[in-house]
C-alpha cells in the first residue's frame, strides 16, 4: 500500500501560504489581524537582497517562533462565516443557496463531488438529490452512514444548467476546499467524478484511467472514483458500479474497516 511521508515546507513556502491566509481574511473583513503579524509575512515574500544579517535573524526568528507555536484549529463554521454571501465569482449571483458541506467535522472519510445541482441548490446540502441517493447507497454499501462522513463540491454555487465549472470559478472556491480538507483531516478522500479529480489532481487523466489507485493530494491520500450521476446513467448493477466498489474495497482496506462481502446480482 501507498505511504504518504510528512511534507516540510520550505520557509520562503509558509511565508507565502501565512500571507494569503493573512490577505484573505483581510479581504473578507475580519478585524484585529496585530500590525506585526502581516508587517512579518510581507517582509518574508518580498525580495530583500540587501537586508542586513540582523534584520535576517529577527525574521527567521519570527518564524521559527512560528512554527513552533501551538497549531492553531481553522474550525467549519469559521471557514463558513469568512465565506459569508459569497460572490467572489459569478455564480454567486445565480445560486439560490450556498452549499458548503456537510456530515462530520472530524470524519476519516471525505467524498468530494464536482459542484451543487438543482436539488442541492435548493436545500443548501450537497449531494441530496439522486445522485445523492446513490451515493447514500455506496456509503451504505459500506456499513457506514452519511453522518460518518463529511460531503463538499469544488464549487460551492450551482453552475447555470448544471454546466461544469469554470477555471475562474474553480480558483475562487479551490482555497475554501483545501480550507476544509485541512479542517476536516481526513485519513483518505474519495474523488468523485472527472471533473473533481482532474482539479484536485491538476490532471486531464481522464477518470477511467485515474480510478482504482491512490494518489497524493497535499499529503492526503485520493482516491478518484466515478460519479454517482455517472452510475445512475448506466444502471445500478453495471461494470462501472462493481469498479467503483472495487474502488471503496480500497479505501476501507486503507482506513482498516471490515469490507463487507458483496456479491455481484445476476
Amino acid at each position: 500500500m501507498t505511504t504518504y511521508p510528512n511534507q516540510h515546507p520550505t520557509k520562503s513556502h509558509l511565508f507565502a501560504s501565512l500571507t494569503a491566509y493573512l490577505q484573505d481574511l483581510q479581504e473578507s473583513g475580519v478585524e484585529g489581524i496585530p500590525a506585526e503579524l502581516m508587517a512579518t509575512a510581507t517582509l518574508g515574500t518580498e525580495s530583500q537582497p540587501h537586508r542586513s544579517s540582523s534584520a535576517r535573524h529577527d525574521t527567521e526568528s519570527a518564524m521559527d517562533n512560528q512554527q513552533n507555536a501551538p497549531e492553531t484549529h481553522e474550525t467549519l463554521e469559521q471557514i463558513r462565516k469568512v465565506m459569508g454571501a459569497c460572490q467572489r465569482c459569478k455564480l454567486g449571483a445565480t445560486r439560490k443557496n450556498l452549499v458548503f458541506g456537510v456530515g462530520n467535522p472530524k470524519a476519516r472519510l471525505v467524498f468530494v463531488g464536482e459542484g451543487p445541482g438543482a436539488d442541492e441548490d435548493t436545500q443548501g446540502e450537497p449531494f441530496v438529490g439522486d445522485a445523492g441517493k446513490m451515493l447514500n447507497r455506496i456509503i451504505a454499501a459500506m456499513e457506514l452512514k452519511r453522518e460518518d462522513v463529511y460531503i463538499c463540491n469544488i464549487v460551492k454555487c450551482r453552475p447555470p444548467q448544471n454546466r461544469p465549472p469554470e477555471a475562474d470559478e474553480v480558483s475562487a472556491c479551490s482555497p475554501f476546499l483545501l480550507r476544509q480538507l485541512q479542517s476536516v483531516r481526513p485519513e483518505v478522500i474519495v474523488a468523485l467524478g472527472t471533473s473533481a479529480a482532474q482539479t484536485l489532481l491538476q490532471s486531464k487523466v481522464p477518470i477511467s484511467k485515474m480510478r482504482g489507485k491512490f494518489h497524493d493530494f497535499h499529503g492526503m491520500p485520493l482516491m478518484p472514483t466515478y460519479h454517482p450521476s455517472y452510475l445512475l446513467r448506466t444502471g445500478g448493477n453495471s461494470d462501472s458500479f462493481w469498479s467503483v466498489w472495487d474502488d471503496m474495497i480500497q479505501v476501507l482496506q486503507f482506513l482498516k474497516l471490515p469490507v463487507p462481502d458483496k456479491s455481484r446480482k445476476k
